[in-house]
């Protein structure tokens, strides 16, 4: 049987990389918004507007990968008929008429 190349394992680098600059980067913009010259409420207003993007960047990217995943699903599944149908057949026999 093959093995598919449509996994790409994420290494620990790349994922402490992503989680410190996703950190990084909230913190600056919560601070950003904490230090503004305005009044409470539009900060309040700005500080919403971030938490509902980034919970809505997380839906995203949940939906995305599991599309992805579904897709890489039934590709392994239709890999593995073609595997199966290639292994029971044996172009060397003969049929009876």
């Amino acid at each position: 049987m093959t093995k598919s190349g449509t996994t790409s394992p994420t290494t620990t680098a790349f994922y402490i990389q992503a989680a410190l600059s996703f950190g990084l980067a909230l913190a600056a913009v919560a601070g950003g918004i904490a230090y503004l010259p305005v009044d409470g409420w539009v900060r309040g207003f700005l500080a919403l507007g971030m938490l509902y993007l980034v919970t809505s960047t997380f839906t995203l990217a949940k939906c995305v990968r599991d599309r992805q995943d579904e897709t890489s699903v039934v590709s392994r599944v239709d890999q593995a008929r073609l595997d199966k149908l290639l292994a029971e057949h044996d172009p060397y026999q003969t049929h009876a008429v």
